[in-house]
């Protein structure tokens, strides 16, 4: 069977934040790193946010630095590629969620950060069984020893959320990080 062409994950123990995508995206694919289509707002939002110590230029490079630099990892809850999320059938999830539960408990990252609540619901429901109503920003719940986060998706099919916003939710697990840290729950 042919290996699936989709993203690598960007995991190394020690993480602060693992960013948590629903599933790559064809452009993403193709370009070989996260959130690549030129309309997506995240690395806009990232770069206004202060999660990393300083502003970067989308790319594989860019993955690089926010892994070795700034202790941010990338997954997603799928990892098959498609066109939308709305493409995704539970068999997916079924079938990828608990991977993405195994790598979680391998790394244990401080914060699981989640972009979007369809994200989240699906990795809870498929990969834990569980059904539960979703808020955004922190969780109640834990994944292993990772506090959830919960931010909206900066996809550009989620227009409803604008890039100020975006940028403030990312400023918000920006402040979450540094307060678990004042904490000392990592290092």
């Amino acid at each position: 069977m042919p290996k699936l062409a989709t993203l690598p994950d960007y995991l190394a123990p020690g993480l602060e934040i693992v960013s948590i995508g629903l599933n790559p995206s064809l452009p993403s694919v193709r370009a070989g790193f996260y959130f690549a289509n030129p309309r997506n707002r995240f690395w806009r939002a990232l770069n206004g946010s202060g999660l990393p110590a300083a502003a970067l230029v989308p790319g594989v490079a860019a993955m690089e630095v926010l892994l070795t630099r700034d202790a941010i990892g990338f997954t997603d809850v799928v990892k098959r590629p498609t066109a939308g999320g709305h493409d995704l059938r539970a068999a997916d999830y079924r079938e990828w969620s608990p991977l993405l539960l195994q790598k979680l408990e391998k790394f244990q990252p401080l914060i699981a950060w989640f972009h979007g609540k369809q994200a989240y619901t699906n990795y809870l429901n498929y990969g834990e069984g569980v059904k539960a109503a979703i808020a955004w920003g922190e969780q109640p719940r834990c994944i292993g020893p990772a506090r959830v986060f919960v931010t909206p998706n900066p996809s550009p099919a989620n227009a409803a959320y604008s890039l100020d916003v975006l940028t403030d939710w990312f400023r918000q697990l920006q402040g979450f990080r540094t307060t678990l840290k004042k904490r000392g729950q990592r290092q």
